[in-house]
């Protein structure tokens, strides 16, 4: 099982110019806005026609420029789920479920489409329009006919963007289970590192129209390797370098000097620190510890369930502040009150960014 695409598009002001090969059952693309995660989707369905390249999935050529192969999305046997879920507004759940299936005889048509429509839950419901539907009914009256068309390769745009929070986490199960259960690949898109850390095995993140990283998703949170896929994945602090060994840098945004667990390569630009990977320490502890430096306490910002909190490097008054977030469970009003003295963060912890 294998998908290689290797494809350019050129807009006015911006080229699509995307390359990857996977054999991984589920990918998540993770990008910004506007960076190009849609329309690369597009061009695997033969929603958009690449202007040059080739995409390939197990063996079978879907699009070759050189060779003028373009095959129409009929036949390439791909599901695609719109942001919008292009639910036709005329016709009931059952007649949209329906449509998606490839079958000419009406009776088989109809108990077909009654299968993945009490696979997703909308028994008693196959009589109602998309209007009258709920954002998740809709969502998974969508699913079903998407998997009613019996696809070789599922692919779902910003699936969860038009839900509220409850919904999309409990929705998200129910996909993971799908996906899980689904025997060909599964492509999702989206601007949420959350979506795609829970439902994907691998990632890639997108930028400016290409690909800057791509491995197993939980490899790419411990190593983004980009400052662009850093920022994506959540990383909260991250300041350019001034190399002074293999293993040894100043933060110059901070004003640090710190060690780090790798070796650090001449094409490493900046480093990145996880806001919650910082360890407090208190004045009886400090014994000249490594990565171990002097903070006061700017600003505290509380979330749901984080606080969060800016601490400058005393050392440094001129310098950016560095950003700490601990659990609400592990903070009481004492500790309120008794802030660190120091902050210290692990060699391994410092990513190493180009």
């Amino acid at each position: 099982m294998s998908l290689e695409v290797d494809i350019k598009k050129k807009f006015k002001g911006f080229c699509l110019d995307v390359n990857f090969k996977t054999e991984d059952h589920s990918l998540g693309i993770l990008g910004a806005s506007g960076c190009g995660k849609s329309m690369t989707l597009k061009c695997i369905a033969g929603i958009e026609k690449p202007d040059e390249g080739r995409i390939v999935l197990d063996g079978k050529v879907l699009f070759d420029a050189r060779q003028k192969i373009n095959l129409p999305p009929q036949m390439r046997k791909t599901g695609y789920l719109f942001q919008n879920y292009a639910l036709f507004p005329t016709m009931t759940v059952q007649k949209n479920v329906e449509a998606g299936i490839q079958v000419k005889d009406r009776r088989q048509r109809q108990e077909k489409a009654h299968q993945f429509i009490a696979m997703m839950g909308l028994e008693g419901l196959e009589g109602r329009l998309p209007g009258q539907l709920s954002g998740g009914q809709q969502q998974r009256a969508a699913l079903a006919r998407m998997l009613a068309s019996e696809p070789e390769m599922i692919l779902l745009d910003e699936p969860f963007s038009a839900l509220d929070t409850y919904l999309r986490d409990a929705l998200q199960r129910e996909m993971k289970r799908m996906t899980d259960q689904f025997k060909g690949h599964v492509i999702i898109v989206s601007h949420s590192r959350d979506e795609l850390y829970r439902l994907c095995h691998s990632m890639a993140v997108m930028g400016d129209g290409r690909i800057l990283h791509m491995d197993e998703t939980k490899a790419v949170f411990d190593r983004p390797e980009y400052v662009q896929a850093a920022r994506l994945t959540g990383c909260k602090n991250i300041s350019k370098i001034e190399m002074l060994g293999a293993y040894e840098v100043i933060a110059s945004d901070w004003g640090l000097k710190l060690v780090t667990g790798r070796k650090v390569t001449d094409d490493v630009t900046h480093i990145g620190i996880r806001a919650h990977h910082f360890i407090p320490v208190y004045e009886h502890e400090h014994e000249d510890q490594i990565n171990c430096f002097p903070v006061r306490l700017l600003e505290i910002e509380e979330s749901p369930f984080e606080i969060h909190y800016f601490m400058q490097n005393t050392d440094a008054s001129d310098k950016a502040p560095v950003w700490w977030k601990v659990p609400k469970f592990a903070v009481n009003e004492s500790a309120q009150q008794n802030m660190p003295v120091y902050l210290k963060v692990s060699p391994e912890d410092i990513m190493l960014l180009k």
